[in-house]
């Protein structure tokens, strides 16, 4: 077996991962009624109203998409579920739907790989409306104070430094964090006083990309798992004197996956169009499952040891070649994805073993721009 070192990855926050799922509605046959068309499709089912689905198929990889203003991630996950009429989806990291750019969507056997996307950064380009605040901290909220006041580009500047690192943020009132068992958001809809407490996020870099008018003002922030994007122009308005809210907002990178991999949504429907006359193939639009394991090392294994741990049994490391790493591996056999699995005392041992029987990433999506 041979070790192998892996390429960087970066990741994301929290996130709601509930799948859509789709209903299947059983047909009472009535015996006054002629008999129906039968569809002898083996792998089409029979639905109510006379519709035919096809059964839903194994499809593994990553598609990011280039999600559009106005669509929820929940929303976005069930749109490509259906196109590639997919067994399994899952995203990895709300965005908002005031929101556009990069919405990692995980594919089948990529779910497993979810977590490993959501604990890296993120970087957002987002555009702040001075003068006033809003009680969702974006420009779909109430306005609930104003100023006439306007923070100066040296303003700007010099409280950048008090907004990278870590800090303490009170995240926004309308968030996805539970209080007493309640998202946050469906509290304050229903009228109540949400107090959240302060919580540590990093933010790597903070940048004044421009100032077009004394209203706006454009950054760039790269940061870590759990910040709020919102919350950071809403502090930053009330420290300069004045008040901020998010009137844009794109999101340019999700943990390894940034904007050369992002796919908007009309062409991914062309290319589904295209691969249902056989002009093309949806594997096109797939990004391997390893993708999300990139800052992971890489380890090979024999067919024998992949055997066991494919049933789950842990394999001994053996002979001057063994690798002397410990921790977090994913396992390969002659160059497949086979495993993510834990090296310690002398042994490796299986985590979580992958079966990519069915559509996968084409060949070629394996290097990537």
């Amino acid at each position: 077996m041979t070790m192998d070192p892996a390429h960087g990855t970066i990741g994301g926050d929290d996130t709601d991962q509930r799948d859509v799922q789709n209903n299947n509605f059983a047909e009472n046959s009535q015996p006054h009624q002629e008999p129906r068309r039968v569809n002898n499709d083996p792998r089409a089912k029979q639905q109510k109203g006379n519709q035919v689905r096809r059964d839903r198929r194994d499809v593994h990889g990553w598609v990011v998409l280039d999600k559009p203003i106005g669509m929820t991630s929940t929303q976005a996950v069930a749109v490509l579920k259906r196109l590639f009429n997919a067994k399994r989806a899952g995203h990895a990291g709300t965005l908002d739907p005031l929101a556009s750019g990069g919405l990692p969507i995980a594919l089948g056997e990529a779910t497993k790989t979810v977590p490993f996307v959501m604990d890296g950064r993120k970087r957002y380009r987002f555009t702040v409306c001075w003068g006033e605040e809003r009680d969702t901290d974006d420009i779909e909220g109430r306005v609930t104070a104003t100023s006439d006041q306007r923070p100066s580009r040296q303003a700007i500047l010099a409280l950048l430094p008090r907004f990278t690192g870590v800090i303490e943020q009170v995240p926004p009132r309308y968030s996805a964090i539970k209080v007493q068992g309640e998202r946050a958001y469906d509290l304050a809809r229903d009228g109540e006083v949400v107090e959240l407490a302060p919580r540590p996020v990093e933010i790597h870099h903070l940048t004044l990309v421009d100032q077009p008018d004394n209203d706006r003002a454009v950054f760039e922030a790269e940061c870590g798992k759990g910040t709020y994007v919102r919350a950071l122009a809403r502090d930053m308005g009330r420290i300069l004197g004045t008040y901020g809210h998010i009137c844009a907002l794109r999101r340019t990178l999700v943990g390894p996956f940034g904007e050369n991999d992002m796919i908007p949504l009309d062409q991914l429907e062309a290319l589904c169009d295209r691969a249902a006359s056989g002009e093309g193939s949806l594997a096109d639009a797939l990004l391997p499952v390893e993708t999300a394991l990139d800052d992971i090392p890489a380890l090979a294994v024999t067919r024998a040891d992949a055997a066991r741990l494919h049933r789950g049994q842990a394999v001994l490391l053996r002979g001057r070649d063994a690798p002397t790493c410990s921790g977090t591996v994913y396992v390969t056999v002659a160059g497949r994805l086979l495993a993510l699995a834990e090296v310690g005392n002398g042994e490796i041992i299986p985590k979580r073993v992958f079966n990519l029987t069915g559509l996968t990433a084409s060949p070629g999506r394996n290097e990537r721009n």
